[in-house]
């Protein structure tokens, strides 16, 4: 499967899924406190990773990375959680958005706020706020392992974001990972079709086994 389509079917199938997917394989990926911007906004695709830190005495640039970033990535960054000093704003949003990156991701806030909703680009944070990050923290490292809502990411790892939020998925589980979630959603698809048939619902989940779907198997 390429990574194109692997992006789509994990978007199509939603955090939800994901999520318990997760749950099933004992795979600790709910990035928790992480949310769009506007809540129709989703995304899926393979992490670039920024790490964030004081700026102390050395200066230091928040944004010179963009460059590097390939369409189809998702700019994740880790600003450890701070809610005082944006990471994101108006010309990282348009710079992504011309390039084709699939969103960003951050643990902390974005400012410019209205310029992801101009142009339906997908920004995932904390919050928003409109104080900048400059001469307040600094890009520190590139493409290595970092935190986003208490969860690891690696780089070239899976994220996917919708209005419930974000996952992270390692990337070596990420067709596991996809396989499981759509089997999920099967599932609670044949148990609606169920109770619209006329089948109490507690009679659908049990015949379909739906409170199983998010229980490791040797729990």
């Amino acid at each position: 499967m390429t990574d194109e389509d692997l992006a789509r079917r994990l978007a199509a199938a939603g955090t939800t899924a994901l999520s318990d997917a997760l749950d099933r394989l004992k795979i600790d990926g709910q990035a928790l406190g992480i949310m769009p911007v506007v809540r129709t906004m989703r995304f899926a695709g393979r992490a670039f990773t920024i790490r964030m830190v004081p700026v102390g005495q050395s200066g230091g640039s928040v944004g010179d990375y963009i460059d590097d970033v390939e369409p189809g990535q998702v700019v994740v960054i880790d600003n450890d959680g701070r809610m005082d000093a944006t990471v994101w704003g108006d010309i990282l949003t348009w710079v992504a958005s011309e390039k084709g990156i699939a969103g960003t991701v951050i643990d902390g806030v974005c400012r410019d706020s209205d310029r992801c909703v101009e142009l339906s680009y997908p920004v995932f944070a904390r919050g928003n706020t409109m104080r900048t990050g400059k001469d307040r923290v600094t890009a520190i490292a590139y493409d290595i392992p970092v935190q986003i809502g208490g969860v690891r990411v690696d780089p070239g790892d899976w994220l996917a974001g919708d209005a419930d939020g974000v996952v992270a998925i390692p990337a070596d589980r990420a067709l596991e990972v996809l396989m499981l979630a759509e089997q999920i959603e099967a599932v609670e698809d044949q148990i609606r079709a169920a109770v619209k048939a006329g089948k109490r619902l507690d009679t659908a989940r049990a015949e379909l086994g739906y409170h199983a779907l998010q229980t490791p198997e040797n729990a």
